[in-house]
């Protein structure tokens, strides 16, 4: 596992940023404007450019996270995230996780 951005909330959304050694972008994560009960809570954007989506979810453990997916075609493969609130931090730190295989 690796932090691979931080962010902060603005309300209604978050706002941070994202560096892996190939992405170095500011992000915001905002509400989809007709939202569903299947879709993600979350659309992550790169200025106006949207490269993935979070959704909420509970842990094992009772506390609330968002799952994280980011993609675009410059990637090699999906990058799967956990944004979490750690403690002794502030704001909200990307976690990267790489997808087991079975």
């Amino acid at each position: 596992m690796a932090i691979i951005g931080s962010f902060t909330s603005n309300g209604d959304g978050f706002n941070g940023t994202i560096k892996t050694l190939n992405l170095n972008v500011k992000a915001k994560m905002v509400r989809p404007e007709r939202p569903s009960e299947k879709g993600p809570a979350f659309r992550i954007l790169a200025g106006n450019v949207e490269f993935g989506a979070a959704w909420q979810k509970t842990s094992t453990e009772g506390r609330d996270y968002l799952s994280v997916k980011l993609d675009d075609p410059s990637f090699p493969a999906a990058i799967y995230a956990t944004l979490i609130e750690v403690e002794g931090s502030d704001g909200l730190q990307l976690i990267w996780s790489r997808p087991t295989r079975d």
